[in-house]
C-alpha cells in the first residue's frame, strides 16, 4: 500500500484492514514522503499487528509498489489505496475465488464510491459501468474505453504477477498498464457480484491532481498497447472523431508512421485537412467493414449512433 498525505483518511483505512474475517495476511506500507503524518500513524498502527512499514528509496508510486513487493514474501498478492476502506470480507472472498479458480486467474470485486460530499455523476457512471462487467467477467471486451481492472480491489498469484512483469515497468499510469499486462498474459477475470471495495473521491486524490493521470497519458498508453496487442497492419486503420482526443490519436499515430483514414460526422470538418489528412464522411466507413476502427467520441448519445452505424467491431478509445 503506497501511502502519501493519506493522514485524514489512513485510520479508517487501517481499521478496515484490521477487521478482515481473513487473518492471515500482511500489509507492507510505504510512506512516499508524506508531509503529514502519515507516517507516525503507519508506524503506530504497526505495534503488534501484521502490518510492516517502510520509507520510499525511490520517488512515486511505482517505486513504492517495487519497494512492497519486493518485501513481500505472500502466495496471494493485492494491493490498497490509503484513503480507501476495504469490506469486510474482502480479502477472504478474493482468497476464496483465487483459489477455486486457480493460477491463471484475477480476482477481483465490485467498487462503490463514497465521498464527505456529493459522488459525480462520472463517477457513479465509472462505478455502474465497471461493476457491470465484473459483475460477468468480461473486463477486457471494453478495456480500451478505460482501466476495466479496479487498481485497489484484485488478487492474483505471485507468480502470475511475476509473469505480468508485477510493478517493473517505469509506465503511468501504472495501474492501467497492469490491467494491459493482465490481459497480454491471458489472466481469466473471475465474475464477482459483491462490493468489497469502497471508493473514496476527495479534491485531492491522485487521479485528480497528479500529471500522471491526465488525459493524454492514458489516450498514449491505450494506443501504444493497442499498436503491440490488437493493431492488423494487414487492415485499414480509421479513426473516428475530430475533437480533441481524435487529434491527439491522430497526431501520435502520424508520429509512429501509422497510415490511417480519418472520418467524423461534422459537415464543417468533412472536406478539409487535418495535420495533412484529408477528413472524411463517416458513411465511408461501411465500404469497409473489414477495417480497424478506433473511435475517439465521447458524447454517450453520438456512440450509441456510431454503434448502429458500425458493421465492424470498434475499439473504443472513451
Amino acid at each position: 500500500m503506497p501511502v502519501k498525505n493519506a493522514e485524514p483518511f489512513l485510520a479508517e483505512c487501517l481499521d478496515s484492514i484490521l477487521a478482515q474475517t481473513e487473518r492471515n495476511w500482511e500489509l507492507l506500507a510505504v510512506d512516499d514522503g508524506s508531509s503529514d503524518l502519515s507516517f507516525e500513524i503507519l508506524n503506530e498502527y504497526a505495534q503488534g499487528t501484521r502490518i510492516r512499514v517502510f520509507k520510499n528509496t525511490g520517488k512515486g508510486i511505482i517505486d513504492a509498489l517495487r519497494l512492497a513487493f519486493s518485501e513481500s514474501c505472500g502466495e496471494f498478492i493485492t494491493r490498497m489505496d490509503a484513503d480507501d476502506r476495504m469490506a469486510p470480507r474482502k480479502l477472504e472472498f478474493l482468497k476464496r475465488d483465487l483459489k477455486s479458480f486457480g493460477k491463471g486467474n484475477l480476482a477481483i470485486g465490485q467498487v462503490k464510491y463514497f465521498s464527505e460530499t456529493e459522488v459525480g455523476d462520472g463517477y457513479r457512471r465509472y462505478e455502474q459501468w465497471l461493476n457491470g462487467l465484473t459483475e460477468t467477467g468480461t473486463n477486457y471486451a471494453d478495456i480500451y474505453k478505460e482501466c476495466v481492472i479496479p487498481s485497489p480491489c484484485w488478487m492474483v498469484y505471485r507468480s502470475d504477477l511475476d509473469d505480468c512483469g508485477a510493478f517493473e515497468p517505469n509506465i503511468y499510469p501504472e495501474d492501467y498498464d497492469l490491467c494491459f499486462r493482465f490481459y497480454q498474459q491471458g489472466l481469466k477475470v473471475i465474475p464477482s457480484q459483491e462490493v468489497l471495495h469502497f471508493w473514496r473521491d476527495h479534491p485531492d486524490r491522485s487521479s485528480r491532481t497528479d500529471q500522471n493521470y491526465a488525459d493524454n497519458r492514458f489516450l498514449e498508453l491505450k494506443l501504444n498497447w493497442f499498436l503491440e496487442l490488437d493493431h492488423n497492419p494487414d487492415q485499414e486503420l480509421i479513426l473516428w472523431g475530430a475533437g480533441a482526443k481524435g487529434k491527439f490519436i491522430a497526431k501520435l499515430l502520424q508520429e509512429r508512421s501509422i497510415q490511417f483514414r480519418w472520418v467524423c460526422n461534422n459537415e464543417k470538418k468533412i472536406g478539409k485537412h487535418v495535420y495533412g489528412i484529408e477528413m472524411e464522411s463517416v458513411d465511408a466507413v461501411d465500404k469497409h467493414v473489414d477495417g480497424q476502427v478506433i473511435v475517439a467520441v465521447a458524447n454517450p448519445e453520438e456512440q450509441n449512433e456510431i454503434r448502429q452505424l458500425l458493421s465492424t467491431d470498434a475499439f473504443w478509445f472513451c
